[in-house]
């Protein structure tokens, strides 16, 4: 990870640019963030409204880590499936209706397989209903100054009127890299398993076998959002946030953000 003399921005940014550097990315947008300071170095479409998919987790890990760091929640207690949570579709660890798990295997099983019935389950927990959760979620977001994001559910399976910007994307990683860096721990993991060995779980960030120094941050697809991706890293002390979205393929995404975190 090298940013010097990465002083340059996209037209949309409204900034001149200095010695930018030659992309032929096949995504639809792209960003670039130093973490520590929140500076853009590079940014494209970067407040086009797109679907998020699963990259929706970010915001719905930052409110579980709220719970967690402010005492309301600690990683030993348990989150029981419901009915509605064990119906989900997607990505999932087949949550059974009734069946219980720790906060600290709910928090692997959203960050490594992105389990939409434990995000469900943990949403329910925190909001009394996802409905309440999802409340919860746009007002972090209004918070934070994501002004081109509004959310309808907590795991990001496509539905009307849910939708975020690169931009937004970068400011809520941020936002739960910084203020609860122990997120780190379950979104840099790459194999561990749940239910005393019994499910595996491998990534779906493959950068965080592949590209030294990643730290998380977290995958989305759907057939319509295509292939979406915050990415985390730090080399030498500098921390990067990369977010890629509608890649045409997984590939391109992953291959997309190696090349942002280079140029």
């Amino acid at each position: 990870i090298n940013v010097e003399n990465k002083t340059y921005k996209t037209a949309e940014s409204s900034i001149q640019t200095a010695v930018a550097p030659t992309f032929n990315f096949q995504s639809g947008a792209q960003i670039l963030m130093e973490a520590t300071t929140g500076e853009i170095i590079y940014a494209n479409n970067e407040n086009e409204h797109m679907l998020p998919a699963s990259v929706t987790k970010v915001m719905t890990l930052l409110l579980i880590m709220e719970q967690i760091d402010s005492g309301a929640l600690a990683y030993e207690d348990m989150v029981t499936c419901s009915k509605k949570a064990s119906e989900m579709g997607g990505s999932q660890i087949w949550f059974k209706e009734g069946e219980q798990i720790t906060i600290d295997d709910a928090l692997k099983a959203i960050c490594v397989v992105s389990a939409n019935d434990v995000t469900v389950a943990m949403a329910e927990l925190i909001g009394g209903s996802e409905e309440n959760f999802v409340a919860m979620m746009n007002n972090k977001a209004k918070e934070l100054g994501m002004d081109n994001t509004n959310f309808m559910n907590s795991h990001g399976i496509d539905e009307e009127g849910h939708y975020t910007s690169a931009k937004d994307i970068a400011i809520m990683a941020r936002e739960l890299i910084n203020k609860h860096p122990n997120i780190l721990k379950y979104t840099s993991i790459w194999m561990d398993t749940l239910r005393d060995g019994k499910s595996e779980l491998t990534n779906t960030n493959k950068l965080i076998r592949n590209y030294k120094g990643a730290t998380g941050l977290k995958t989305g697809s759907t057939g319509l959002a295509l292939y979406n991706l915050s990415a985390s890293a730090t080399r030498e002390g500098l921390s990067l946030i990369a977010v890629i979205m509608k890649g045409p393929t997984s590939a391109i995404r992953f291959e997309e953000a190696k090349t942002l975190a280079l140029k």
